[in-house]
């Protein structure tokens, strides 16, 4: 019982709402009866001193009671509030009795409250004028209500009744509505959660009709279903491109050594070097592997220092010059004239810049330019590396940091590399908590800009 999570919202919507219809109900009902009751009450005591106002101004006129213009009264409070009255002398002597209506009235059916002195009470009213009792009135009335009054209120009480069914019956109505509204977010995500385990990466929980609260969760369950079905793919072609770079070199060893164990080749030193061209190839594919695992590791351990942009660039400059110099590249270095001080490993700095710097000189023509700079914006502090090479098309663009990927597929291994530097140089500026990003135009040139946070106070 209440296991699911629309029950209980039923469950606990239901009963906050029949608690308040309930207290709502009882108080009205209360206070309706008491006011009703106030009511009638201050209506008798407004009857009576008419009455009395009127036995007052009587006496004035005549010296004494008569009755003459009072017995109207006398007659319309017995009819229409159940006012009974007998006017009595200072020494008792009863002068006037309007009771006896009341025994007609009852014997012409025209009452139901039969006289029985426990269902009536009494009042007494001095009639006093300039301080001298003239008479003693006394007021007989029905406890509770008279016929009419219980009538109308037992009219009300059956509309509040009435009420209070409508209500209850809406109240249910709308807490499963509402509960299957609110859970139906949550069952959709948990299908979408089930489909997913079942290796569904395609699976995406509809939006649209979420609460906001829900649209997020929904939102990050899409991000992590999209991310998990980019890894998804992202391995199968990590796969099968590790497959394609073993597979060529061990097919060139394999045809080499059976040449060489069939006699078909002379083990000379020139093919004894092309076998070992072929080795080494494949070391550096293991080597470049590793450092690629290494970066990724989330426990990878940076001996942090604080560095200057500058200075590091400095050490760039002198170590790429001649090798720049050698392909007739020119390499222009713009230091920033105030210290960029962050924190960092440098030898890591030191090959993500080299990686970059590598990449930048490959891919720029004979004659061309590779510009080096110290940059800061905002709270961060970094390097910006610019050449005028042959760029990226935008639709590799997004992709140059995937493993072994290498956006011209027609050019062979004459540049180098197997396509992991960058996924290399990205895992280390991430551990480093920087950023590093790429623009580009194919013909004219690529920038990558990498910060890093800045030390503060520096």
């Amino acid at each position: 019982m209440l296991k699911t999570l629309r029950s209980k919202i039923l469950f606990y919507f239901l009963l906050v709402s029949l608690t308040g219809i309930l207290v709502v109900s009882f108080s009205l009902q209360w206070g309706f009866e008491a006011s009703f009751n106030h009511y009638i009450n201050e209506n008798r005591t407004q009857r009576v001193t008419q009455l009395t106002n009127a036995l007052k101004l009587e006496y004035k006129e005549r010296g004494a009671f008569t009755g003459e213009r009072v017995s109207q009264l006398f007659y319309e409070h017995a009819m229409t509030d159940s006012l009974y009255y007998k006017l009595y002398t200072p020494n008792e002597i009863l002068l006037m009795d309007s009771t006896s209506i009341r025994g007609i009235m009852e014997g012409m059916g025209m009452s139901n409250n039969p006289y029985e002195e426990d269902n009536w009470l009494t009042s007494t009213e001095p009639i006093k004028l300039e301080g001298k009792t003239l008479a003693i009135l006394k007021v007989y009335y029905p406890k509770g209500f008279i016929d009419s009054e219980y009538v109308f209120l037992q009219t009300i009480k059956k509309y509040l009744l009435t009420a209070v069914v409508i209500t209850v019956v809406l109240a249910l109505f709308f807490s499963m509505l509402f509960s299957k509204r609110l859970t139906a977010g949550l069952n959709s995500l948990s299908m979408a959660v089930e489909r997913l385990a079942k290796h569904k990466k395609d699976v995406r929980v509809p939006l649209d009709n979420l609460s906001l609260e829900m649209k997020r969760l929904g939102i990050a369950f899409n991000d992590l279903a999209i991310s998990l079905e980019k890894e998804e793919r992202l391995r199968k072609e990590f796969t099968g491109d590790l497959a394609h770079e073993l597979r060529t070199p061990l097919a060139t060893l394999r045809s080499q050594i059976e040449a060489f164990q069939d006699g078909i080749w002379e083990p000379t030193p020139e093919r004894l070097k092309q076998s070992h061209n072929e080795l080494m190839r494949l070391v550096r594919l293991v080597n470049e592997l590793e450092k690629l695992l290494a970066a990724e590791n989330p426990q990878i351990r940076l001996d942090y220092v604080k560095l200057d942009a500058g200075e590091l660039l400095g050490s760039m400059q002198d170590l790429f010059t001649p090798v720049f110099k050698a392909k007739q590249v020119e390499l222009i270095v713009n230091h920033s004239e105030q210290p960029l001080i962050f924190n960092g490993d440098r030898d890591k700095l030191v090959q993500i810049l080299t990686n970059v710097i590598n990449n930048a000189l490959k891919y720029t023509l004979k004659e061309g330019k590779v510009r080096l700079a110290n940059i800061a914006y905002e709270d961060m502090v970094g390097f910006l590396i610019e050449d005028e090479g042959v760029g990226i098309s935008e639709q590799d663009l997004p992709h140059i940091f995937e493993r072994f990927f290498r956006g011209d597929k027609s050019r062979d291994r004459k540049t180098g590399g197997v396509g992991i530097g960058l996924s290399i140089v990205k895992a280390l500026v991430e551990a480093h908590k920087g950023t590093i990003h790429v623009e580009s135009q194919p013909g004219k040139g690529t920038a990558f800009t990498i910060l890093f946070p800045r030390v503060s106070g520096a």
